[in-house]
């Protein structure tokens, strides 16, 4: 199928990825996956998971093999590639307008609220971020990378996890800190949130060559729109209000209390709806950068994250 894995698309950490062709003729995508567990758990909890899936914005598993300790899973393959290199192209080589990338991210959001409310259980993805959105030959949105999801009754609004899971940025901070309660889909709500804003802004949440004012981007833009500046990103006015409206909609998605952000289908709302009509969220309190956390024993190394939270803390797990 791949032609003796001569075609390497990239590498991440669950192993190596080729890009291949099934006999019948579709190109596909071979996720070749390094160091299985023993058992397979990571292989089959993805397997069984997307297998639950049928969503025009999910990446579609159409064969798996299991070969002793070789696991591998095959997806139809995504010409354009991964959201992050159109996001941070060097030098503008690759380059998506800015209603392209409203559709992108509003087509993640469909995909988020229907696999939080719209299957027969609750999936959470726990790992969205630019790498794992792939672009078909349309540029139409596919979530990808179910090997961290798990699934959840779809009554249960808190659910149990017991370890911090997903990529550090992205993470939620319900997920590594005891003291904020209630891990659950507004976990990947937060997560979304940052995909949101680097979209918008076309830049890293955290740029420590930035200027000191805009080292931090979500507050910096936070600043901004209190302030009443424009963001000037844009030249016209219907890009600048795209942009205005995706800002305004993750500055809510980073709320730190759980309780406090949006379901995706009030994301989705939110993006389809009048900006005139969107108001400013509570300033987004967060964590002092690379502040190391306990976590069950686990030390986690906290990056993209301010230095203004610690009287929010303090306020949430009071109660005040």
């Amino acid at each position: 199928m791949t032609n003796g894995f001569r075609d390497k698309l990239g590498e991440g950490g669950y192993g190596s990825v080729y890009k291949g062709k099934v006999q019948s003729g579709p190109l596909v995508v071979v996720k070749m996956l390094s160091k299985p567990k023993a058992n397979g758990q990571e292989f089959i909890k993805e397997v069984g998971t997307i297998g639950r899936i049928h969503h025009v914005n999910v990446v579609q598993l159409i064969r798996y093999c299991a070969e002793r300790s070789k696991r591998a899973l095959v997806y139809d393959f995504m010409p354009n590639g991964s959201l992050e290199k159109y996001i941070f192209s060097q030098e503008g080589k690759l380059f998506l307008r800015c209603k392209q990338m409203f559709n992108i991210s509003l087509g993640v959001a469909r995909d988020l609220g229907y696999l939080h409310k719209g299957c027969d259980m609750q999936i959470l993805h726990f790992d969205i971020k630019l790498h794992n959105i792939l672009l078909d030959d349309t540029f139409t949105p596919k979530v990808s990378d179910f090997g961290l999801a798990k699934l959840y009754p779809i009554d249960d609004s808190i659910v149990t996890v017991t370890a911090a899971r997903g990529t550090l940025g992205y993470m939620a901070p319900e997920l590594f800190y005891k003291s904020i309660k209630g891990i659950s889909y507004k976990s990947d709500v937060y997560s979304f949130r940052m995909l949101l804003m680097e979209m918008a802004g076309k830049r890293r949440n955290w740029n420590t060559s930035a200027d000191s004012s805009q080292n931090f981007f979500p507050s910096w833009v936070y600043d901004q729109f209190a302030e009443g500046r424009n963001l000037e990103m844009r030249e016209t006015t219907e890009e600048s209000d795209i942009v205005k409206k995706m800002m305004l909609v993750s500055l809510w998605c980073i709320q730190m209390n759980p309780s406090d952000r949006p379901s995706m289908n009030k994301v989705i709302e939110m993006l389809e709806g009048n900006i005139e009509l969107l108001h400013m969220p509570p300033r987004p309190f967060l964590y002092p950068q690379a502040m190391p956390v306990d976590n069950n024993g686990m030390n986690i190394c906290l990056s993209n994250l301010s230095s203004a939270c610690l009287d929010s803390i303090t306020h949430i797990t009071s109660g005040r």
